[in-house]
């Protein structure tokens, strides 16, 4: 019997199908909270860019951002969205999206994170608050998976 690599990953969406089966559930539940919350598919995706790019996942960072181009995101918002802040590139709810995204991501000291919440609040429904920080936690958990098994990004075609 071959042992395997000290240093080999283990691809645990493959290893154990059944939590990532209810994990990809929880996705979709996610995803229908979204819509119905009345929130664009586009600042969903801006949302699971932000938090893949915080925790460095590069797999999700790969399929988010051909995801959020093809919602109606811009290029030059995916190419800032690091610096969001510092832009006028994003509306008032996609500000207040993202800065609720990153204290769900990061849990920031008590008064961030209230700062966060607090925006949130000026410019998001209750459900969307809600959902938002269910799409910040959800992607969190891919992209945790992702990076623990070191999903490969492969090269497009595009760039061949």
């Amino acid at each position: 019997m071959q042992t395997p690599a000290a240093d080999a990953r283990i691809w645990i969406d493959k290893q154990s199908p059944e939590p990532f089966r209810a994990l990809n559930s929880v996705a979709l539940a996610v995803r229908a909270a979204a819509a119905a919350a009345g929130l664009d598919r586009s600042l969903v995706e801006l949302v699971n860019v932000r938090v893949s790019q915080i925790n460095g996942c590069a797999y999700c960072l790969d399929l988010h951002s051909q995801a959020a181009l093809k919602a109606g995101v811009t290029r030059q918002q995916l190419e800032v969205l690091p610096a969001w802040r510092r832009t006028e590139l994003f509306t008032p709810a996609e500000c207040a999206a993202l800065a609720l995204a990153e204290s769900t991501t990061t849990l920031p000291d008590e008064d961030t994170l209230q700062h966060g919440y607090t925006l949130a609040r000026q410019h998001l429904s209750d459900e969307q608050v809600s959902v938002i920080i269910w799409v910040a936690t959800t992607i969190g958990a891919f992209n945790r998976v992702s990076i623990m098994s070191r999903h490969p990004v492969r090269e497009r075609e595009e760039h061949r």
